[in-house]
């Protein structure tokens, strides 16, 4: 059962730099405004612009984290029980044990692909030594999913895949999640996208993340298709994919 507030104060825990920065340039600008005679309001709204975006990114986490139907998991939408599910992230994992407990009688497989030499977000670092990982959670690389071909009813990829920043790593993974999929089984990847709402929440965090755009073509590389498109909030966006056919 997650708290309350637990995905608000896990993203501060972890990202407390982005935080402390933000507050710091606004009271940097506040203090020296005094100084810069006629341009001193342009120093206080300089800051109350910087107070306000994080302000903003703080109201925008807590509605994706803690408000949201995020975590209930009710998104997945498989129309059975899956067999066999593989849940494979970047080092931290919020939802391997969510998936045991609502598909309680599946086969969990749990893979961590995080790599320090190529996944350099700081935030993740700290996050694998603040957190035990999953009972069982097997390291890999992206490159090679350790399951046999056509294994997976269920693939879950959760807020992870965007770690993986080169554009060929990213290909070979899904390649990797194309083979481990079975015929009839579906990959359900769930992201932020570079769009102008994350854009609006994050200011240039959005970065972080990849595009639509980026995510279709990856997809139709990989010989993927889009069954299902859900928005769940106007700032995550959960595909649900096929092997069968290709992307349009």
């Amino acid at each position: 059962m997650r708290g309350r507030f637990q995905g608000i104060r896990t993203v501060i825990r972890f990202n407390w730099h982005f935080f402390a920065l933000s507050f710091g340039l606004a009271i940097l600008l506040l203090s020296v405004a005094s100084c810069l005679g006629p341009f001193a309001i342009w120093a206080q709204i300089m800051a109350g612009l910087v107070l306000a975006t994080t302000t903003v990114s703080l109201l925008v986490t807590y509605y994706v984290y803690d408000l949201s139907d995020l975590y209930s998991l009710n998104w997945i939408g498989y129309p059975k029980t899956p067999k066999t599910i593989v849940n494979v992230h970047a080092g931290f994992d919020e939802t391997s044990e969510l998936i045991q407990q609502k598909f309680s009688t599946s086969k969990l497989h749990v893979f961590d692909f995080y790599d320090p030499k190529k996944h350099t977000e700081i935030s993740i670092e700290r996050a694998r030594k603040a957190s035990a990982p999953f009972s069982g959670t097997v390291p890999i690389s992206s490159n090679r999913i350790p399951s046999d071909d056509e294994s997976a009813d269920l693939v879950i990829v959760f807020m992870s895949a965007h770690e993986i920043r080169d554009d060929h790593e990213r290909l070979v993974f899904f390649h990797e999640l194309h083979r481990i999929a079975k015929a009839d089984g579906n990959v359900v990847v769930v992201e932020h996208l570079r769009n102008w709402r994350n854009f609006l929440a994050y200011t240039v965090g959005f970065f972080h993340f990849q595009s639509r755009k980026t995510w279709l073509e990856t997809f139709n590389e990989a010989r993927f298709c889009i069954t299902k498109e859900l928005n769940l909030t106007p700032f995550v966006t959960i595909f649900s994919l096929s092997k069968n056919g290709t992307t349009s």
